[in-house]
């Protein structure tokens, strides 16, 4: 019974070591092994295990002590991120290899936008070499001078070594690298690189089209489209790294907000383009309101992350709206007759493809099987759309270009009717010149018949002429004496009795009678100049105005007159004097408002200076008789007067 106890308690430690063993080897970390024939490997999932370590204040040493063992989980993705930005991420990978290479083998990280990576090479008795790396370091400090973070392991390791690596970033970031020998390495950037130089090769040709375009046909709408092309050609360089390479290898402050600029002129541009090439703002108001709307938006959040903070660049899925917006309206103004737009519509639908799954590859993590088509997938859709787009202007082109040949055609065959009925009328009237020139002929010898009469006429008329001649002479002198006694009556008239702005006119018609009368009142008794005393004088350069021919000073014929700073004209002044004065300043700012077509209060403040003056001369004026209204006009000194 005892034995039998004691098998029985045999068997179950056996059973837990047993389970305990499987246990550990199903947690145990999936080691990668290589070989001479691997060629490139690509780890995922269960290959790369990670610890997130938000106060980032582990070491290598931490990490690599037996006490985080348990504390690293395996990837549950193809392509595992830091979710936390914030946070640094520790990884560690296993390569097992059992014969030493013949070439050196390197580990290649695929995302360019990683800020920094620290990787650790185990070199015997648990220590490791570091070897530092990212986008904000320079360019021109990395091993291989190559758009991907790359490092050179050591080919004569043999067994299973575990090598470790940190990666912080204020961006999301990828952790997607492969393992490959020298040789595939080189023969992958060589491919690399051509498919790049296609690719913005076929950029700059769609630029360089569109720009011989606007000149052509000078419209805003192919520049449009050429910001657009090179912005997304910035995005690209931006987030494959090779702008970090080429163009700015030196200030890699750059990379963390170069691809959010090129994404605000991408979206800028393709609004604007959309706006312009599909004429929204005469077809679809309301949508146009739409996309003015959208890019002002924009605009502000652009200047938000710019100023004020630039994690902000990161969230640049939210270009997905815009481009729903272009989308949406190449869609409605196709389905409204406009054949043109099929071809942005479908450019619009590849460029919508390209961004879903690069949204459902980054930002939702979705498995997506790993390999070229998936990772260039964007930039193969932006080739697309920009051929789509080609052919969209093209046709669009070709649409007006049948609209002007059918409008040439038409105004061709216009002309052909016009020119036709103008033969006709030619000859209708070339008939009825030789019929009216007969008629002339055969009435011009009565008509020279009748020259002969009139010209003894014309006699007899040239000797009445004489006779009126020296009649009208007699005449005209009657007449001067007639219209001098006319003017004095007339003038005696207006100035004895109550007349109307058109009768008074007739006496004072324009501003040089009244300049004329001005004079004759103002220099009665003799010129004398008012700065130096003076009595000779020359014309002025204004009418009736004197210039002093000591001093040169020259005084107007209007200074130190009652109209002096008046802005009404000068007909109308006079008309309110005497007005005022024949009333006895009776007569109301809004009569006179009425009678001389002016504002009342314009009418108020002129006949109330009128009338203050005819208080202050009022002895004066008892005597005056009718020129009484005229001894209002001079003042004894200039007063400054507000302007009416």
């Amino acid at each position: 019974m005892k034995i039998c106890v004691k098998l029985d308690l045999l068997l179950k430690l056996c059973l837990f070591i047993l389970c305990s063993v499987v246990s550990i080897n199903l947690k145990a970390q999936k080691s990668v092994s290589i070989d001479q024939h691997t060629s490139k490997y690509i780890l995922s999932y269960g290959e790369i295990e990670f610890l997130e370590d938000p106060p980032g204040h582990f070491n290598i040493s931490d990490v690599s002590a037996p006490a985080f063992n348990k504390r690293f989980k395996p990837s549950k993705v193809f392509v595992p991120k830091n979710d936390n930005e914030k946070s640094t991420y520790w990884f560690r990978i296993k390569v097992s290899n059992q014969h030493i290479d013949d070439e050196a083998r390197v580990i290649e990280f695929y995302d360019q936008s990683i800020d920094s990576i620290a990787f650790y090479e185990p070199i015997g008795n648990h220590q490791y070499k570091q070897i530092m790396g990212g986008s904000k370091y320079l360019f021109k400090d990395r091993l291989y001078k190559h758009k991907n973070f790359t490092i050179k392991l050591n080919r004569n390791f043999i067994g299973d070594h575990v090598y470790y690596f940190s990666i912080k970033s204020e961006q999301p970031a990828n952790v997607m690298m492969a393992l490959k020998p020298i040789s595939s390495f080189i023969e992958y950037g060589l491919k690399e690189y051509l498919l790049f130089g296609i690719f913005y090769g076929m950029i700059l040709i769609f630029s360089f089209y569109n720009l011989m375009m606007f000149f052509a046909v000078r419209q805003v709408q192919y520049l449009y489209y050429i910001l657009y092309n090179i912005s997304i050609a910035m995005f690209e360089m931006s987030s494959n790294g090779i702008a970090y390479q080429y163009l700015w290898p030196n200030a890699p402050e750059w990379n963390e907000i170069a691809f959010g600029v090129a994404l605000f002129f991408a979206t800028s541009a393709s609004l604007l383009f959309t706006r312009e090439f599909l004429q929204v703002k005469s077809r679809v108001p309301l949508l146009n309101k739409l996309m003015i709307a959208v890019i002002s938006l924009r605009v502000l959040f652009f200047l938000y992350c710019l100023l004020v903070d630039e994690h902000f660049f990161n969230y640049k899925y939210i270009e997905i709206l815009p481009l729903l917006v272009c989308y949406y309206a190449g869609w409605h103004i196709w389905r409204k007759g406009y054949p043109y737009a099929r071809f942005f519509v479908a450019g619009y639908s590849f460029l919508l493809l390209g961004v879903t799954v690069r949204i459902l590859q980054t930002v939702l993590s979705v498995n997506l099987p790993f390999g070229p088509a998936n990772f260039y997938i964007l930039s193969f859709c932006f080739i697309i759309e920009m051929l789509f787009l080609s052919f969209a202007i093209g046709d669009k082109v070709r649409v007006m270009k049948k609209k002007k040949d059918n409008a040439q055609q038409q105004m061709i065959q216009q002309m052909k009717i016009s020119q036709e009925l103008k033969d006709n009328i030619n000859k209708d009237l070339e008939k009825k010149v030789f019929e009216r020139t007969k008629e002339v002929l055969h009435k011009s010898d009565i008509i020279e018949k009748q020259n002969e009469e009139l010209l003894q006429q014309n006699e007899l008329l040239n000797a009445q002429a004489e006779e009126i001649k020296r009649m009208n002479a007699l005449l005209a002198e009657d007449n001067q004496t007639l219209q001098t006694n006319i003017e004095v009556v007339t003038q005696a008239r207006v100035l004895s009795k109550n007349v109307n702005f058109e009768e008074f006119s007739k006496t004072y018609p324009d501003d040089i009678a009244c300049f004329k009368f001005l004079s004759e009142l103002k220099w009665n008794d003799g010129y004398q100049c008012d700065k130096c005393g003076g009595t000779h004088y020359y014309k002025g350069r204004v009418a009736y105005s004197r210039r002093c021919s000591t001093c040169n000073y020259q005084e107007s014929v209007i200074m130190n007159t009652i109209f002096q700073n008046t802005k009404i004209p000068i007909n109308k002044a006079f008309y309110m004097v005497f007005l005022v004065y024949t009333t006895k300043g009776e007569i109301s700012s809004y009569k006179l408002s009425e009678m001389l077509s002016l504002r009342q209060g314009t009418c108020w403040t002129f006949s109330d200076k009128i009338k203050k003056i005819i208080k202050e001369k009022k002895k004066e004026l008892k005597s005056a008789g009718e020129m009484g209204w005229s001894k209002l006009v001079i003042e004894k000194k200039a007063q400054k007067t507000t302007s009416f």
